[in-house]
């Protein structure tokens, strides 16, 4: 079996298993999470909301996460999969430094934590989108990376919803292709769930930080893989 059709079973694997149920620890801790969202100052959620807020705007309207990347167009699938993973490899010790040091200082530097990993991952999803031969210039492109983001970090109800338009989008309409802005934020902060939340204690922040944003960028970069899989095999 040659490496694209390996991928493809891979990929379409993976789609199924987003449509499983998340475990009961999993949905635990999401009702946990809303009671203790609930208990977070407002500046706290303000500027997580506000981050979000302004990723959608640069991802949509600028070039902010665009930088040069080396691409041959000679690349086989196999070849551009091996860029992608090399970056995400980069991306997720980044990541987790910038973890490590923003949670060794409490609360606060723990909160400009949020910023800082939102402007890493798009980076990543720009990159990783060079690399599968996308069109980052293309308002439509860009719209598609935030789905693929939007995908990585949903709950089972809106992650149904996302996946479907993932899948289907070559034949969506542009109208039906539109960021639900509202979704995304609210899943988004959803899903930093309660361990990230133990980045906010001094010390042991930088610990939790370190492996939470790992694991943030890994979560991410199969999403992006398999999605792009998908849309191109």
């Amino acid at each position: 079996m040659n490496y694209e059709k390996q991928a493809k079973r891979e990929a379409l694997r993976w789609s199924k298993s987003l449509d499983k149920r998340s475990s009961i620890l999993q949905r635990s801790s999401k009702r946990m999470q809303s009671t203790i969202n609930g208990k977070i100052p407002d500046r706290v959620h303000n500027i997580v909301t506000d981050s979000i807020r302004s990723m959608i705007e640069l991802a949509l309207t600028s070039s902010e996460y665009i930088r040069p990347v080396t691409v041959n167009p000679d690349w086989s699938f196999e070849e551009r999969e091996e860029q992608v993973r090399e970056l995400l490899k980069q991306y997720k010790r980044t990541a987790s430094v910038e973890g490590a040091g923003t949670g060794l200082g409490g609360v606060w530097l723990g909160v400009a934590d949020f910023p800082l990993l939102l402007s890493i991952k798009m980076k990543f999803l720009f990159d990783a989108a060079q690399v599968y031969g996308f069109d980052i210039h293309s308002y439509q492109e860009r719209v598609f990376l935030l789905h693929v983001f939007m995908l990585a970090f949903s709950g089972d109800n809106a992650r149904r919803e996302v996946k479907k338009k993932v899948m289907e989008w070559n034949e969506l309409e542009v109208e039906e292709k539109n960021v639900d802005w509202k979704t995304l934020q609210i899943e988004y902060r959803d899903t930093l769930d309660l361990v990230k939340l133990f980045q906010l204690v001094p010390g042991f922040g930088a610990v939790v930080g370190y492996v939470a944003n790992g694991r943030l960028l890994e979560q991410l970069g199969e999403t992006t893989i398999q999605s792009s899989r998908l849309r191109l095999l």
